[in-house]
């Protein structure tokens, strides 16, 4: 059975990795208490100030909340899920006497904690199942919701402090690890056949999905809420143009570097090409170098090592499967081309290998760069899902790299990522997840599938409208491979489909060719998502940019004004990391 524990070993295993649960909810509660230690001071003002006006207060007195039903009510208002969102505060301030905003405070808190740990629970213990695809499910269930957990924890880091004026900075963060989190969630769910235990999972995560989702709603009025407070420093809109570059200021050095960043990580973040960084260690298949394997070289990179480490993979055919876990951090790999250093493997779907770990190569911890390699997955049509190249990592970068497949090629899987130079090859669905990511100067080569498939580019996976994921395309080839050419009229081919059901993908300034079905897009099933989907289009070229027989879906849109095109690009849609990163990459609109 999954997750079932043997002998004294595995007892002592057991009660270690309860602790190490413990002080990840503990590490949680730190984050969610600074943040709803923001939400609580608004609320208590909120009040004052409608109290105030209502009553001059007495000599000497202090106007607090009145009742706690008030404040729980002032919270969820912006929310979707406001019957969950009351009911979770509601029981937990029912024990309580006093009103104070602390009681507010401590009821959130509680009423996401309990949901994250019980689904954490009920995964772990209290689903069984001898199917072996359910039971490899619950493993992916149990690493995602651990995943979860923890980054919940490392976002204290970024809410921390009293510093109002950052608020905006730390709700772009705030917002890219609660998305994170919903992406988790429904990636838990995904790794189910469908039947009986699937339904239940469901049933288990829909209260932490609401309150994931509630949280969302919460983060996204912070600003509105303390503007509207007249609280000095701060404004609600949406960076455009000279306002983003204004709102930057603040964390930018005068060499244009974040002021987070180390002296080593910009020293080492400006060198370029490749063949002038000066590698930590270099991994060899002839044995040349201190290793033969690029796993090996992860493996030996010191535990308390700061600043970025920097790995160099000479040319060859690494046959292995690789993974960059989340310790790793400021991680940079390098290659000798992406026709030269190539990673490569085989695992599908149709062997029996779920989706979510089929990835020949996964990119976990944060701060990830790859230059000048190829991430290979050589399953073929035949085998259905195989991914090339799986990303979760928060402020990665990929330059010059050949990511090729065929379908379920690129994994853009959670935070915020960033492609220039790169070349994508695949069939259905090849780049697709729930990152906020954007691909920029690339190539989409789409290949030749099975006779009886359609291909589709995309297929992005936003489960929430509040959420701050999408996939932009900006200045890209979209291109049919030589096998696909004879019979690209035969064989359709499109730019996307939802996989979820907020899915929002934007396509601008790209050649598209004439491969691309008049249609554009495809319908995941039925009329699943199409209201709500969020694709637009942006002054593209070539054959295949046409609109005018585009689909008429709801949630589709031909054109844009520039002013909603500047919200997809690089500073406002994925902060000001990218540019000190480096590497290439345009700032704003290819357009005068």
């Amino acid at each position: 059975m999954a997750f079932e524990d043997f002998g004294g070993l595995s007892e002592r295993r057991r009660l270690e990795k309860q602790q190490r649960l413990k002080q990840k909810i503990t590490f949680v509660v730190i984050s969610i208490v600074v943040l709803m230690l923001i939400i609580g001071a608004s609320v208590v003002a909120i009040v004052y100030r409608s109290d105030h006006n209502a009553k001059k207060p007495e000599t000497g007195s202090t106007k607090q909340v009145t009742h706690s039903g008030n404040g729980i009510k002032m919270i969820c208002d912006a929310t979707d899920f406001k019957r969950t969102c009351e009911s979770k505060l509601g029981k937990i301030m029912s024990s309580n006497s006093t009103s104070h905003p602390k009681d507010l405070l401590k009821a959130a808190i509680f009423a996401i904690i309990d949901e994250l740990e019980l689904s954490f629970v009920n995964v772990s213990t209290k689903f069984k199942t001898d199917n072996p695809d359910e039971m490899k499910a619950l493993d992916d269930c149990h690493i995602l919701l651990g995943d979860a957990i923890e980054e919940l924890g490392a976002s204290a880091d970024h809410v921390g402090g009293n510093d109002i004026e950052k608020l905006p900075q730390r709700t772009r963060d705030l917002d890219n690890w609660l998305s994170a989190v919903m992406s988790y969630q429904e990636t838990c769910i995904d790794g189910f056949p469908d039947g009986k235990l699937k339904s239940d999972v469901q049933k288990a995560f829909k209260t932490a999905k609401e309150l994931t989702s509630n949280s969302l709603a919460i983060v996204s009025e912070m600003s509105t809420i303390l503007s509207a407070l007249q609280v000095p420093g701060l404004t609600h809109r949406r960076l455009l143009g000279k306002e983003a570059n204004d709102d930057l200021v603040s964390t930018i050095d005068r060499n244009g570097y974040p002021k987070w960043m180390s002296h080593e990580d910009r020293r080492a973040l400006q060198q370029a090409p490749p063949t002038d960084l000066k590698p930590n260690v270099v991994v060899a298949k002839d044995g040349s170098g201190a290793f033969k394997t690029i796993s090996e070289a992860l493996a030996a990179i010191p535990a308390k090592y700061t600043g970025r480490y920097i790995i160099y993979v000479k040319e060859g055919v690494y046959e292995e499967t690789v993974t960059v876990d989340k310790k790793m951090v400021n991680v940079t790999m390098y290659g000798d081309g992406p026709e030269k250093t190539v990673v490569t493997g085989s695992k599908n779907f149709v062997d029996g290998v779920r989706t979510f770990q089929t990835a020949t190569f996964v990119a976990l911890g944060e701060g990830f760069m790859a230059k000048s390699m190829c991430f290979k997955n050589t399953a073929g049509p035949e085998k259905h899902q195989a991914v090339a190249l799986r990303v979760q990592s928060d402020r990665s970068v990929f330059q010059n790299c050949r990511i090729d497949g065929y379908q379920d090629t690129l994994y853009v899987q959670t935070h915020r990522q960033f492609y220039t130079n790169c070349t994508v090859l695949g069939t259905i669905d090849f780049i697709f997840g729930d990152a906020s990511a954007i691909i920029q100067d690339c190539t989409l080569i789409v290949r030749k599938p099975l006779d009886n498939q359609q291909n589709s580019v995309t297929a992005q996976g936003r489960a929430d409208k509040r959420e701050t994921t999408g996939l932009v395309i900006q200045n890209c080839i979209i291109k049919a491979n030589y096998a696909l050419l004879p019979v690209k009229f035969k064989i359709k081919s499109y730019l996307g489909r939802p996989w979820k059901e907020y899915s929002r993908t934007i396509i601008m300034e790209s050649m598209i060719g004439n491969l691309i079905a008049p249609e554009g897009w495809m319908p995941w099933q039925g009329d699943f998502a199409l209201k709500t989907l969020d694709y637009v289009e942006y002054k593209n070229t070539g054959p295949g940019a046409a609109t005018g027989a585009r689909v008429k879906w709801p949630g589709y849109k031909s054109t844009m004004t520039k002013d909603e095109a500047m919200k997809y690009t690089v500073e406002p849609f994925l902060g000001d990391w990218v540019t000190p990163s480096g590497v290439p990459v345009h700032v704003g609109l290819y357009e005068k």
